[in-house]
């Protein structure tokens, strides 16, 4: 679930590799760490009720970093209890947005302060590469928050025309507690995305993270605290989906879920959301996404170096990822090739290595998912042109070689589901018509991309592709001002931008008679 201004700062650390903190100092750094694990509730860190926890495993070598607390239905109805009260008491939804803005921006800046922290934790959690975490993960992170925060004194509410004996106001109001259930592929920023906007509206906010990526949340929540958010406005619940996600979708005094995750989730959180008390829902789900190159685009290096970075980048753990290349017949073999030739370059290595592109999956479980999708390529009569395989087995961690398929079909599974890993699954077309029907062939539509120089072919192509997102002779080359989300099983609503303010706001008309 993603998608990012990263197409100049991957092009920038291929000519530029990041310097500073060596690979012993990184690994000294993380076997002196002690993450915190336990849940931030009404200001306190506290463990769960019943006592229950779940050891944290990082996927770079296997071993236990923190062991964290796994909240439960009574845990959640205490925060929500908390987060209920903080805002029926207006102890921030009634500061001015002027105030509010101040105390986002003290925010912003404390994370930019932990930046080296908060990357190593994300790290340590999820296994990317420690350049990417410090190059993209905080810093976007950060914008995110200071944008929020100056944006929010500058909505403007509204004035209906009416006659001259009647005022019509329309303003916007915090929709209320709101509950945010985030991902593990880019836990600190998807997190961001949701704490920003929530938070800027004034509502008070209840974040789940992954149980597969909760250290950077909860020290997100003390970072807040520490900013000057009233206790029981931000709220952090780690623990599994099942329980604490379950009891938080389904809560009679939530008012609002904003998740990012699966489809299948998603749908299982669309479900508990109409069963109690019809609350308000927003989901960012899994993608597909189509990248189409045409014949007549000249740069073929280029394009080939977006591709690679479009499935390879963050492991091609990203639900906007470009996972199906489809390149017209005449130019497959150069374009493969020349694709090839960089994905050779990406051999993954120690996440903790400044110089690693590609680092360990986020687990077990998703390691051995992606596995079995690449053995469904084969069984199923793709080409396997490049990797396929686990490597770096004597780490104790969870690597998967970049991996590229040619001769895929489209009723293949690799051509239909997501797979969330570094397998890149390549068709061939013959004109853009037969490239637009294959590329919306699917039940996604987060994200797309177009490669050609004709003006002409590069808006139809735009208007029919049936995405939330398309690129132009790029991919992944937006920033916070523009609204991000998708079509069809992508889920509905929008992160990013202004518009993500709608979600959690009501629309209030305040109708005065004058006469």
């Amino acid at each position: 679930m993603w998608s990012h201004p990263f197409e100049g700062y991957i092009f920038s650390l291929m000519a530029n590799p990041m310097s500073g903190a060596d690979v012993s100092s990184w690994h000294a750094r993380a076997h002196a760490v002690r993450p915190e694990g336990r849940a931030l509730i009404n200001g306190a860190l506290v463990p769960a009720g019943s006592g229950a926890s779940f050891d944290c495993i990082s996927p770079i070598d296997g071993r236990r970093i923190a062991n964290v607390t796994a909240c439960e239905a009574q845990d959640v109805d205490q925060a929500v209890a908390g987060a209920r009260a903080s805002f029926e008491r207006r102890i921030w939804a009634d500061q001015s947005p002027a105030a509010r803005k101040r105390v986002l921006l003290s925010f912003a800046d404390r994370i930019e302060a932990a930046t080296e922290e908060l990357a190593l934790l994300e790290t340590l959690d999820v296994g990317k590469p420690i350049r990417d975490s410090l190059g993209v993960d905080v810093p976007a992170t950060v914008r995110c928050v200071r944008w929020y925060a100056e944006a929010i004194d500058k909505c403007y509410d509204e004035v209906a025309p009416t006659g001259s004996e009647t005022l019509a106001l329309i303003t916007r109001e915090p929709v209320g507690v709101v509950a945010a259930i985030v991902p593990w592929n880019f836990p600190m920023l998807m997190a961001a995305w949701k704490i920003a906007p929530v938070l800027a509206a004034g509502n008070s906010l209840l974040l789940k993270p992954s149980e597969k990526s909760p250290l950077s949340a909860i020290r997100l929540g003390q970072l807040a605290l520490e900013a000057g958010i009233p206790p029981g406005v931000f709220q952090v619940l780690p623990g599994f989906g099942s329980t604490a996600g379950a009891a938080l979708a389904s809560h009679m005094d939530v008012d609002c879920v904003a998740f990012t995750g699966s489809t299948a989730t998603g749908k299982a959180v669309m479900q508990a959301a109409g069963k109690s008390n019809l609350k308000r829902v927003s989901l960012e789900c899994g993608g597909k996404s189509p990248n189409i190159v045409m014949a007549d685009y000249g740069d073929l290096e280029r394009a080939a170096q977006s591709a690679a970075y479009a499935i390879f980048f963050n492991q091609g753990e990203m639900c906007s990822a470009g996972s199906r290349l489809l390149v017209q017949e005449s130019i497959r073999e150069p374009l493969l090739e020349h694709i090839g030739r960089i994905a050779r370059t990406m051999a993954p290595g120690d996440p903790l290595d400044p110089v690693t592109t590609l680092g360990a999956m986020v687990d077990e479980t998703q390691t051995r998912r992606v596995l079995e999708y690449i053995d469904s390529g084969t069984r199923d009569g793709a080409r396997l042109s490049l990797g396929g395989k686990r490597v770096r087995i004597e780490s104790g961690g969870c690597y998967i070689e970049p991996t590229v398929f040619d001769g895929v079909m489209p009723r293949m599974r690799i051509a239909r589901e997501e797979i969330f890993g570094p397998v890149l699954a390549t068709l061939s077309f013959r004109d853009l018509e037969e490239a637009l029907q294959i590329a919306n062939d699917v039940s996604y539509g987060l994200a797309a991309a177009v490669w050609t120089r004709d003006l002409k072919t590069a808006h139809r192509a735009a208007r029919a592709l049936r995405a939330g997102v398309v690129y132009v002779n790029c991919y992944d080359a937006d920033d916070i001002t523009v609204p991000f989300g998708g079509y069809k099983q992508s889920g509905f609503g929008r992160d990013k931008s202004l518009h993500a303010l709608e979600k959690y706001t009501e629309l209030k008309t305040t109708w005065i008679d004058l006469s």
